[in-house]
């Protein structure tokens, strides 16, 4: 089972998937923001069964704040298991006029607005790592989430390619003054998810490709009456959640095809972090670090 989906607002259940387990995992990190759901169904590609592993962000009732999401014991867990793509959805805020409430955005760049209050790597405590983040987002898995949803245009679909994510703290939304900052950065679109989910994935050695969909325009426009509010944001995802679970649903399909099958292993950064946490010597490990580590990646760090 190498693929998961981390559903945002607005996902919380994908068309033609089966529940087979449910799995109450636990990791050096904590218990995950939920439990992980296994879901199956029959590929479209060549009739085999296909397992999707299912995780909650906010947990199952959405009770957790985005600076109170689990993190590391979700990225921790879904590697465990054997996860090694992510498809992560978010509902984010529009800082561009062409992109619109319920259009969807593939983002290929993060600007980082959050404020260290959450916990953001696995190389802490007594070991430490450093891994490559130029580009956030898996480009060959982009590719192919961008082709699936330019294939669902004339059923409702509007994609924009490209974007730039801008990913604040919360759970208040954006001042005005932050919000006309952010479109003179080039900001694309604005949510409170990506990080440090994106961070932690490509720490362990995951493939991971946000699929955003548009609920507002944040509060640049400027004049109060259309600025974003939990009940206009829950509208749209309600409008909108139908085509959202087809996109989603659409990626997963592709995925499933022989062709991608070294993508959705991510052979291309499997032992990246073997040299990367090798930093620290035997001898200069402290704590946990290292146990914790273990744990995450079997045999790296002997």
């Amino acid at each position: 089972m190498h693929i998961a989906v981390i559903g945002g607002t607005g996902i919380s259940s994908l068309p033609g998937f089966k529940l087979a387990a449910n799995l109450d995992t636990d990791t050096p990190w904590g218990k995950p923001s939920s439990p992980i759901s296994i879901l199956e169904h029959s590929s479209p590609s060549n009739g085999k069964t296909v397992a999707i592993a299912f995780l909650s962000r906010h947990g199952l009732h959405h009770e957790y704040a985005p600076h109170e999401v689990k993190n590391q014991a979700n990225i921790a867990a879904l590697r465990h298991i054997g996860v090694r793509t992510i498809i992560a959805f978010s509902a984010v805020g529009s800082l561009q006029e062409e992109i619109r409430p319920r259009d969807f955005v593939v983002p290929d760049q993060i600007i980082d607005r959050t404020k260290g209050v959450r916990p953001f790597t696995f190389f802490e405590k007594g070991m430490v790592g450093h891994v490559g983040f130029g580009d956030p987002f898996d480009k060959r898995l982009a590719e192919i989430v961008r082709k699936c949803g330019h294939s669902l245009e004339g059923e409702g679909v509007t994609l924009h390619d490209k974007g730039l994510l801008i990913c604040m703290e919360g759970p208040q939304f954006s001042t005005r003054a932050e919000s006309n900052l952010y479109r003179s950065w080039g900001g694309s679109v604005i949510n409170m998810s990506a990080l440090p989910e994106a961070k932690l994935a490509r720490e362990a050695e995951i493939s991971y490709q946000m699929i955003c969909m548009a609920t507002d325009y944040d509060c640049w426009r400027g004049n109060g009456e259309e600025d974003v509010n939990v009940e206009m944001v829950m509208a749209h995802m309600k409008a909108n959640a139908e085509n959202a679970r087809r996109f989603v649903g659409a990626v997963l399909n592709d995925l499933t095809k022989e062709e991608h099958d070294e993508l959705v292993k991510a052979k291309h950064l499997e032992g990246q972090m073997r040299f990367a946490g090798a930093m620290t010597k035997k001898e200069g490990r402290w704590g946990d670090a290292e146990k914790s580590l273990e744990w995450l990646f079997p045999g790296y760090f002997d």
